[in-house]
């Protein structure tokens, strides 16, 4: 059935029996297989709060998956006492998927992260997004990143309202970026597009998560945001979007 807050090849369906799915069909295969890993690795430390992968259709890239009640958290009211809950719900799940993944920290995230950004840097800059000047910028926070230790755990990487459903029970979905990563990188989308604005949803979000970020870890954030950044400036010019571009240039700006 057609559903307006779905994005574009993703629909709901109904059985015989009245169970209710999810169709979810993927263009490339990395994303395709990636989500199905992940379900099926990572799926048992979500167990309620994630959606069970229940088939799969590689000719067509298509995943079914049983559908969570609730509805989208980004469609809760702006400053409602539903929407600081809605973020509570979410550190707290994203909590146990950390605590359950995690692996103390070493160098090669921090290198790998670096050698990521340098490339969407180098993307920008070659599509003239950015001045020399904030090239110099990106390339700093490059290399804090390369010279950093840092703990990793499995990330969702898209965690953010558009991704969680809230009901009875909270839950989250869409796996198609989840893998091994630095752990408080899964924090960055929502510190940049969230609580900036409104640092007392990042207050009820640590709360859930049971643990304040230490210094270091509040620094460490703001070079993830030079990902952001340059991914946001490269994503919205490619794809002709305006509002991500934007985006990007705030970011930027904020770390300039």
């Amino acid at each position: 059935m057609p559903d307006p807050l779905l994005p574009p090849r993703v629909v709901r369906v109904m059985d015989a029996d009245g169970r209710h799915f999810v169709a979810k069909q993927h263009t490339e295969h990395d994303r395709y297989s990636g989500e199905i890993h992940a379900y099926r690795t990572w799926g048992t430390h979500l167990n309620g709060h994630a959606p069970r992968l229940v088939g799969r259709h590689d000719a067509t890239r298509a995943l079914l998956l049983t559908a969570l009640a609730g509805v989208r958290a980004d469609t809760v009211a702006p400053g409602s006492p539903e929407e600081e809950l809605a973020h509570h719900e979410a550190g707290h799940v994203l909590g146990k998927l950390h605590r359950a993944t995690s692996m103390p920290q070493g160098g090669a995230v921090g290198a790998a992260l670096a050698q990521r950004l340098h490339g969407w840097i180098e993307r920008a800059l070659h599509s003239d997004l950015i001045s020399r000047a904030e090239h110099n910028l990106l390339n700093r926070h490059a290399a804090i990143l390369g010279n950093s230790l840092m703990d990793s755990a499995v990330c969702h990487l898209d965690y953010q309202p558009r991704n969680w459903l809230v009901g009875d029970a909270f839950g989250i979905y869409d796996f198609e970026h989840m893998r091994r990563d630095a752990r408080i990188r899964d924090f960055a989308r929502l510190e940049f597009r969230r609580w900036q604005a409104a640092p007392h949803l990042r207050t009820a979000f640590l709360d859930g998560y049971g643990r304040r970020l230490t210094d270091t870890e509040r620094r460490l954030l703001e070079s993830f945001g030079a990902i952001e950044a340059a991914t946001a400036l490269v994503k919205g010019h490619k794809e002709n979007d305006l509002a991500l571009s934007t985006h990007g240039r705030t970011v930027l700006s904020r770390l300039a």
